[in-house]
């Protein structure tokens, strides 16, 4: 006697899932990975649990890994973690990565500067993609040489080495804080600038100085500083000590350099913001530390690390990364007030 064995019933899958529960698939993937809290209703939730049990649907986490890569894990490579901007921006990037199943593992680089000459060959099998955040000039090349899926995050967007790009609005950040100073009335500023090369840096430095350039009698002088409070405050003294009048205004590239430049007005005898305003860029946990507190632009960097995370994964699926800039929001706070009267 012979019988003839029945094909297997097809395997039901999210969409199915999602038909029969009235939801779409992200939802049915929020709930079954237990990510649905704060996201859609307990009732919602409990709707999808009971379609996917009764059509006896499990996940396929084998395909799933197939489809987005093989260890489902993301490199991010950041200049610094004595940074909080950077700190920052990984816990975006990691909240996002959680919920795909994915991992995010941390590269900081040994001089603040940038990733270290190639950490990509022992590593590159274990993983799927890279996100990087703010790269020197010189650390792009061993990145772009990674052979794997490449987001800049808070670099030139012209650069084509880069699968997808998550930049801020820097430059208007900058025009921010120089239309600021300059409607208090200020017309004799220096610009604290960071001695990293960076797109970043540089973008903050062409708005300020077309900002200054278009007001007629102000006046731009640059100097540069690394980015620690110690450079950015021996920068100040050597401007405060120049022959000439002094500034009324130091606009600094970072929250970091302008805590330097602050003590450095300090130590002039003089006072912030009545002799000199100061202003800084992050809005860093600093920005309130300080006193007077910090006049800065706030910088979304979680949302950052999210729009990177979320870029990597469009990639890896195969499917157009959103490409636009986030915007920043001048922060005014007390030590930023028109210039002293002669």
């Amino acid at each position: 006697m012979s019988s003839t064995r029945q094909p297997a019933p097809p395997r039901p899958t999210s969409r199915d899932v999602a038909r029969a529960a009235g939801v779409s698939q992200a939802t049915v993937s929020l709930v079954l990975g237990d990510k649905w809290r704060g996201r859609v209703s307990a009732a919602t939730a409990e709707r999808v649990r009971d379609s996917a049990r009764d059509l006896g649907y499990r996940p396929n986490l084998a395909a799933r890994s197939l489809r987005l890569g093989h260890t489902r894990t993301a490199l991010l490579v950041v200049p610094a973690l004595t940074n909080e901007f950077f700190a920052r921006v990984y816990t975006g990037a990691a909240a996002v990565a959680a919920e795909h199943d994915f991992g995010v593992v941390l590269y900081p680089s040994p001089d603040g500067t940038g990733p270290a000459r190639d950490p990509f060959d022992p590593a590159r099998a274990a993983l799927d993609g890279v996100i990087a955040s703010s790269m020197a000039a010189d650390a792009l090349g061993a990145l772009r040489g990674a052979d794997l899926p490449l987001v800049m995050l808070d670099s030139d967007p012209g650069d084509q080495g880069a699968a997808a790009h998550v930049n801020l609005a820097i430059a208007d950040g900058m025009r921010q804080v120089t239309d600021h100073l300059l409607g208090l009335g200020h017309r004799r500023i220096v610009h604290l600038a960071s001695a990293v090369d960076t797109w970043t840096f540089a973008v903050r430095a062409r708005a300020l100085e077309k900002a200054v350039r278009q007001v007629p009698g102000a006046a731009l002088r640059t100097v540069t500083a690394p980015l620690d409070v110690r450079a950015g405050r021996e920068a100040a003294e050597a401007v405060l000590a120049s022959p000439g009048p002094l500034p009324t205004a130091i606009v600094c590239d970072d929250d970091i350099l302008a805590a330097g430049a602050c003590k450095a007005v300090r130590r002039r005898g003089l006072r912030v913001p009545d002799d000199i305003s100061v202003t800084g860029y992050d809005d860093l946990a600093l920005a309130t530390a300080v006193e007077p507190e910090l006049t800065t632009v706030r910088l979304p960097a979680e949302q950052v690390g999210e729009r990177g995370m979320g870029a990597l994964l469009a990639v890896l699926e195969g499917r157009p990364a959103v490409h636009h800039d986030l915007p920043v929001h001048l922060v005014v706070r007390g030590s930023t007030a028109p210039p002293p009267t002669a």
